[in-house]
C-alpha cells in the first residue's frame, strides 16, 4: 500500500475554495496516507468532498494549523502540502524513492505554477530553482515531507513569526544537521494570488520578505558549523 507510513496535513485558510481539486488527486491516486485537513472555519466541516478524510479544528495561522496537524498525525513521516497544489503519480513516486533513499533529510519538490497566473511565472519558478538548489532555500509550497520526531526536535513551525514559518522551518533543520533533498520532481501550484494582487508588486514584497528574514539565520547557522569545527 502506497505512503501508509506518512500523514498528509493540508491546512486551509478562511474561505479556501481551492482545495477540491487536491482532494479529487488525492482520491484517485489511492494512497494508504493519513490525510489531515487542519481548518479554522466550521463551513469546512460540511464540504463532501472532505468526508473521507480526518478534518481537525485549529485556531487560524499556517503555522498553527500544520502544527496541529503534526500533533495529530499518526504515522512516520510528515508531508505537508498546500490547498492549492496539484498531485500526479510522477509527484507520488518521486516522493516514495526519495523517502527510500534519504529517511532523515526535509524532502521537497521543484515548484511549478498552474496556468492561472499572470505573464512572468517562469521568473518566479527560476527563482525558487535558484533558491532551493542553489542557496538551499525551498519554501512550504514546495511540499515539505520529514519525519515527524524530526520535525519536532526541531521544534515544528514558530507561532510566532508574522510571515515565513515555512522558511524558518527550513533554516531550523539546517541548523539542527538535517540533510535538504529534493525529489526531483515537479510540484504544481496555483498562482492566482499573482493574478489578483500583482506579479511585480507580489514578487517584489516577497523577496524583500524572505531576504531580510534569512539574514539573521543564516548568522546563526554558520556560527554554529565554526562552532562545531
Amino acid at each position: 500500500m502506497r505512503l501508509k507510513n506518512l500523514s498528509i496535513i493540508i491546512p486551509l485558510g478562511p474561505d479556501e475554495d481551492q482545495f477540491g481539486p487536491l482532494m479529487a488527486d488525492l482520491s484517485g491516486l489511492g494512497l494508504a496516507a493519513e490525510i489531515i485537513v487542519v481548518s479554522c472555519d466550521d463551513n469546512v466541516l460540511k464540504e463532501p468532498a472532505i468526508e473521507s478524510v480526518r478534518v481537525i479544528k485549529s485556531r487560524q495561522g499556517r503555522a498553527l494549523q500544520q502544527n496541529a496537524g503534526a500533533k495529530a498525525a499518526s504515522r512516520e513521516f510528515l508531508w505537508f502540502l498546500h490547498a492549492d497544489s496539484r498531485l500526479s503519480e510522477r509527484v507520488i513516486a518521486a516522493l516514495e524513492a526519495a523517502i527510500k533513499a534519504s529517511p532523515r533529510a526535509l524532502h521537497y519538490y521543484h515548484l511549478k505554477f498552474c496556468r492561472d497566473g499572470p505573464a512572468g511565472m517562469a521568473v518566479n519558478e527560476w527563482g525558487a530553482w535558484f533558491r532551493s538548489e542553489i542557496l538551499r532555500i525551498p519554501f512550504g509550497d514546495q511540499g515539505f515531507c520529514l519525519r515527524k520526531d524530526i520535525f519536532h526536535q526541531i521544534g515544528g513551525f514558530p507561532q510566532d513569526a508574522p510571515y515565513g514559518e515555512d522558511h524558518l522551518l527550513v533554516w531550523y533543520a539546517r541548523q539542527a544537521g538535517v540533510k535538504l533533498r529534493c525529489t526531483g520532481a515537479d510540484l504544481p501550484t496555483s498562482a492566482r494570488k499573482y493574478a489578483a494582487h500583482g506579479w511585480f508588486a507580489l514578487t517584489v514584497k516577497y523577496q524583500w520578505r524572505w531576504i531580510r528574514q534569512a539574514l539573521p539565520e543564516a548568522y546563526k547557522f554558520l556560527l554554529g558549523r565554526l562552532n562545531r569545527r
